[in-house]
């Protein structure tokens, strides 16, 4: 039944935000990530853009197949093809929702769509009908309505509520909108529209003037009951509204918002941000709201005497309310599978039995190297061994040898191409890292650009694993590959590789050739 006081959560980290630059995830890491939405009792997992491409569609199919308990949504254009292909992802979801939309705002019908305002009437008619015949629900977006006609867009969302409509989405598609100018708009088209009951209205915001949030706050206070946004803000230039700001803000403040809650399971906030922080690349900052290290961290003596008297004086929520707490079980060499499944499941990963007999046997590896193995190293083997290996890889790290001198480094690597032909040639560069780079585009006859170069330790150890993240671009087409090992320069060479190989799937997705070599 229909509450009027809950909000759902619809969360596009699957699409909106893997649309942040220099991200791009397999669907093992898709799969990971929807399963712990999941588990987080999120209302609605957007899981993609079917007609996008090849592997957007079997994303979608992928989800709606193995993740149960929740709504799946594919996103469409008002076109016919595009509201098919999301019909077919769709067919095996528990409960599918076609998500389609159209620009309404002057500016983006004029120089955009190039339609008139009787021709987009025109498309939301179609495109809305056409959903509605091949979906148990149905959502329509006005995109850039926050700079839409008010009556012109109250005029196509009673259309898209006629055709078949479950939800009306209200997007602040460039992030232009401030608070109380927001929460007016939404009532008023609320109000204006008048829709039947269990239509209900939603917000998709964006950060660009940092007020994603906070408008979408303001629009539940006026009426909307479905917000949109992402795990971390991920996404687009400043990115989307963070869904776990929102849902602790109506939380915390329930002086104010009270009686509406949400459904959220709270406490898997941490672990699946740290998920999508780990699997995309993007790490969150220390500073940042809820689930920042920093977010329950006091240094300030004042502070820290105000917390040991009571906790409250300068904590508004607790740690335990969105799973920051640390485990206190210490994995080790002697530590058995159930320790280390059950560790897997505290981090927020869901494997199957071989992924996790696999992770399992590099763990016990990683003991034989290192004392202590951390949360941040268990992670790194997760997402770098287990979750980046794909079976369309070209590429595997044979052997490499590095030597540092004065002013010069060498590099000699030996790659396996295809599963049988071996590659060897070496390089020099001006530190070992450059050096091994140059001599894998040498062996490889492949040259692409290197966009971006991260690596940071898993724990603050001197005997921490390294974990390198590479963004390289070529032919149109970019792809990040991740890479850790207790040698950072073996961490970055697996790092490039896996790189290579993403580069490779996403060209041959997009049927593009990516270089003359054999």
């Amino acid at each position: 039944m229909f509450d009027p006081h809950r909000v759902n959560f619809f969360d596009t980290t699957l699409r909106d935000g893997e649309q942040a630059a220099g991200v791009n995830l397999n669907a093992a890491e898709k799969l990971q990530i929807a399963k712990q939405l999941a588990k987080m009792k999120i209302d609605v997992i957007e899981a993609g853009f079917p007609a996008a491409s090849p592997g957007d569609f079997n994303c979608v199919k992928t989800v709606a197949r193995e993740v149960p308990g929740v709504t799946v949504a594919a996103l469409a254009r008002t076109t016919e093809g595009d509201i098919r292909a999301a019909g077919q992802a769709l067919a095996e979801a528990e409960r599918a929702r076609i998500h389609t939309f159209i620009a309404t705002s002057p500016i983006h019908m004029a120089h955009k769509l190039r339609l008139t305002p009787e021709q987009v009437l025109g498309e939301v008619r179609a495109g809305v009908s056409l959903a509605r015949s091949l979906a148990g629900e149905v959502e329509f977006s006005a995109e850039d309505a926050s700079r839409s006609d008010l009556d012109f867009l109250i005029k196509v969302f009673k259309l898209a509520a006629e055709c078949g409509a479950t939800v009306l989405n209200i997007p602040d598609t460039v992030g232009y909108a401030v608070p109380e100018e927001f929460h007016d708009f939404c009532r008023a088209v609320i109000k204006g529209v008048a829709a039947p009951e269990g239509v209900i209205f939603s917000v998709h915001t964006h950060n660009d003037l940092g007020l994603a949030v906070a408008n979408s706050l303001a629009a539940v206070r006026a009426g909307v009951r479905q917000v949109e946004g992402t795990i971390n803000g991920m996404g687009e230039r400043g990115g989307n509204a963070a869904i776990e700001e929102v849902v602790m803000a109506i939380k915390t403040r329930a002086d104010i918002y009270a009686p509406i809650h949400t459904g959220l399971v709270t406490n898997r906030l941490y672990p699946v941000s740290r998920l999508v922080s780990r699997l995309s690349g993007l790490a969150v900052p220390p500073n940042k709201a809820v689930v920042g290290a920093n977010a329950f961290a006091h240094e300030a003596g004042i502070h820290q005497h105000g917390v040991l008297s009571n906790r409250e004086t300068y904590e508004i929520m607790k740690a335990e309310d969105v799973g920051s707490v640390p485990a206190v079980i210490v994995l080790g060499k002697h530590s058995g599978r159930h320790a280390f499944r059950d560790r897997l499941e505290l981090l927020g990963y869901q494997l199957d039995d071989e992924q996790i007999s696999r992770a399992f046997d590099s763990f016990k590896r990683l003991c034989d190297e290192k004392k202590d193995v951390s949360d941040g190293d268990i992670e790194a083997i997760i997402s770098d061994q287990i979750l980046a290996v794909t079976p369309e890889h070209r590429y595997e790290l044979l052997e490499y040898a590095v030597g540092v001198g004065a002013g010069l480094s060498t590099a000699t690597v030996v790659i396996r191409r295809d599963h049988e032909k071996e590659l060897r040639d070496a390089a020099t560069g001006n530190g070992p890292i450059d050096s091994a780079y140059n001599a894998i585009k040498r062996a490889m006859d492949f040259y692409p650009q290197l966009e971006n170069f991260s690596i940071r330790a898993t724990s603050p150890r001197s005997d921490a694993l390294g974990e390198t993240v590479v963004e390289l671009s070529h032919g149109g087409v970019s792809a990040q590959g991740r890479g850790a090992a207790t040698d950072i320069v073996k961490a970055s060479i697996q790092a490039y590789i896996n790189a290579v190989n993403r580069l490779y799937t996403q060209a041959a997705a997009r049927d593009v050739r990516l270089t003359p070599a054999g």
